[in-house]
């Protein structure tokens, strides 16, 4: 039974989230849904990665989204010759105290921006991997704890690109889920020329939610309900890319997890205190397909990890009220899912 408080917070979640995604929404034109899943990462304590061709608005959306929270903003600018330092800091000696000062590197903000994140050197991305999976930085065997809430937009163009470095397979399986925004339509593209043509929509931007709110937020989310026939849904979903013929590497166990956090995430932004199996079907390309690596043979098919996370999808079943007598436990019919039963995608 939903409380009064627990409406109040979902209620609140709808109006404040409203206000961030149409901020953001009044730079990226044309993008609703590539902005409701940056929304549903930051609202599931992830961290996003953007992949795209250059000039399609990377470091754009990046940015929106972070001006549009009043919280602390760092950018990072990756390039060959940034230095682990340079990201997670620095102790330097102190003359007057006789001892050793840590001098806090860009990563202690609570939205940091990594730009072209591909174009630094693998240990320089791996200076990453503690705090986006502890929220922490260990230094000279001092342990610094990062701001909340704390979340990762990093950019990067395709490796095919010249002058870049592929993500460490640790740092990719860290990010909750990558998002291609794509080339916009010819209307969105004349209406960014008017908007875009004289100045710069980034200049006027200005916060419409706190960080005290969002993190609000993040606990309401924390608290929608996940029947356990949506569970092992999830659970049947990343355990296929563990078998299936053209992968070589499976998703990993922190894909289930980030996967069932972004479907209650998705499930609060609906207005509900439940999830769906829709809400799992729905984000398990964005979330699974960047963890995955093809087979050799599969590349030469050319096939990619978003078709064969497609076709996972089609071929495993989704939970229906009748499999509460095959283990699903469903309890009392549809009740476990909330008030009403999911739909069938596909």
């Amino acid at each position: 039974m939903t409380t009064y408080d627990e409406r109040a917070s979902l209620t609140d979640l709808t109006a404040t989230v409203e206000r961030v995604r149409s901020s953001v929404e009044g730079v990226i034109e044309g993008k609703p849904e590539v902005v409701r899943l940056s929304l549903t990462v930051l609202l599931a304590e992830g961290h996003l990665l953007i992949e795209d061709v250059p000039g399609v608005g990377k470091t754009m959306l990046a940015k929106a989204l972070a001006r549009s929270i009043d919280c602390s903003v760092r950018r990072i600018q990756f390039t060959p010759d940034l230095l682990p330092s340079d990201v997670t800091g620095v102790s330097i000696w102190d003359q007057q105290r006789r001892d050793f000062e840590f001098k806090p590197g860009a990563i202690f903000a609570q939205i940091v921006i990594g730009d072209e994140i591909n174009r630094a050197s693998p240990k320089t991305q791996s200076a990453l991997l503690e705090s986006m999976e502890e929220r922490q930085v260990t230094m000279d065997g001092q342990t610094y704890e990062l701001p909340s809430p704390f979340m990762v937009v990093a950019t990067q163009n395709p490796v095919e690109m010249e002058g870049t470095y592929p993500l460490p397979e640790a740092q990719r399986d860290r990010f909750m889920a990558r998002v291609s925004i794509g080339y916009p339509s010819p209307e969105a593209e004349l209406q960014m020329l008017d908007v875009h043509g004289g100045v710069n929509p980034l200049d006027d931007l200005q916060p419409v939610a706190h960080a005290h709110e969002i993190l609000k937020l993040i606990e309401a989310v924390r608290g929608v309900h996940v029947a356990e026939a949506v569970r092992r849904y999830a659970v049947d979903l990343v355990s296929a890319t563990r078998t299936h013929p053209d992968l070589r590497l499976g998703a990993s166990p922190r894909a289930t997890l980030h996967l069932l956090r972004a479907a209650k995430a998705s499930a609060a932004l609906g207005g509900r205190d439940y999830a769906l199996p829709d809400d799992v079907q729905n984000l398990a390309v964005a979330v699974l397909a960047h963890r995955l690596l093809p087979t050799a043979q599969a590349q030469l098919n050319r096939r990619t990890s978003e078709q064969v996370v497609e076709e996972i999808i089609q071929r495993t079943p989704v939970p229906t009220g009748s499999q509460q007598q095959r283990g699903y436990g469903l309890g009392s019919g549809l009740q476990a899912y909330g008030r009403q039963p999911p739909r069938r995608l596909g």
